[in-house]
């Protein structure tokens, strides 16, 4: 599990290799996340946009940028949380992501929320891969 916190919204991830979507013999490694936002805050919040930073083991680097997360652009009143899981695929075992979330407040300003970098490395596939 991964956390951080920004002005009082908390984002937690927890990582899973997803062994029965992935294809080893063919570089392809896929993550599923779970994501967890939460309002700790006293204003109403709005998430709008995510931006990605994806690095796999090689140091291939990827930018994901678009709006809301799975779909949706929740919005989020003092104390109440947002949960989804989605996934990324890799050509390597192992990799790492960071990112931020653009959320507006029920004022209207904009702000950045950190995603804490969080690994993609599992003994799961060493063992699979030795």
């Amino acid at each position: 599990m991964y956390r951080a916190v920004t002005r009082r919204i908390e984002v937690v991830v927890t990582p899973r290799f997803a062994a029965d979507r992935s294809s080893p013999e063919n570089n392809y490694f896929f993550w599923a996340y779970t994501i967890s936002i939460t309002n700790q805050g006293s204003e109403t919040v709005q998430l709008k946009t995510r931006h990605w930073r994806i690095t796999d083991a090689n140091g291939r680097h990827q930018e994901v940028r678009g709006a809301g997360v799975v779909g949706e652009e929740p919005v989020l009143k003092a104390g109440e949380a947002f949960e989804y899981t989605s996934g990324v695929p890799l050509q390597t075992p192992s990799g790492f992501m960071t990112g931020s979330y653009g959320m507006v407040s029920a004022s209207g300003e904009h702000f950045d929320v950190e995603v804490p970098a969080f690994s993609l490395d599992s003994a799961e596939i060493r063992r699979t891969l030795n």
